[in-house]
């Protein structure tokens, strides 16, 4: 097996693992066992765990659709987004692994830089009034707090709930958030 290869096998394996069982459950070891290779080549080509998880696990905020268009009903887009089936593995799964590992500060500092760079960000651009880039840090902060109840917490009552249910509900809080307030 030549080097790309290798690389590419354990980068598939440990994505893999660190989907499915989380930053803490996985190992050097067992992502090794996974790509059929020595544990050592793990760390000869990612120098270690951490850095196997930073590269191999990315979030990848897909919010520019729900952005896009007029304000209003911009939150119950950003909301119905999340919510969606199809996001489970873009957006939820990473999500989750990403929180489960956030006691490490590359992680945490990767989390925040993908929610500023797909949502805050380019929301604040669009943002007039005073407190713009607060407002759009809010409205992130409160996308979060929705994948939190999500994917960590896993709250049944939220889970059960009707999508449409709750994009109304949680989109009519963050559009609060759009639009300037008094001041």
């Amino acid at each position: 097996m030549t080097e790309g290869p290798t690389r590419d096998a354990i980068a598939a394996a440990a994505r893999q693992q660190f989907m499915a069982a989380g930053y803490a459950a996985t190992s050097v070891r067992g992502v090794a066992a996974a790509a059929g290779i020595d544990p050592s080549l793990v760390i000869r080509h990612f120098g270690s765990k951490e850095q196997l998880f930073l590269e191999t696990v990315e979030v990848d905020g897909p919010f520019a659709p729900a952005l896009e268009g007029p304000f209003e009903g911009m939150g119950e887009r950003l909301v119905a987004l999340v919510l969606e089936d199809r996001m489970a593995g873009v957006l939820r799964t990473p999500y989750r692994a990403m929180i489960r590992a956030s006691d490490s500060a590359p992680v945490r500092e990767r989390l925040v830089a993908a929610m500023e760079a797909t949502l805050a960000r380019p929301l604040a651009a669009r943002l007039t009034g005073p407190d713009a880039e607060l407002r759009a840090h809010l409205v992130a902060a409160q996308v979060g707090g929705l994948l939190e109840a999500l994917v960590i917490l896993e709250d049944p009552v939220v889970l059960a709930a009707d999508p449409a249910a709750v994009a109304a509900l949680y989109g009519h809080a963050l559009s609060t958030l759009l639009t300037p307030g008094p001041g």
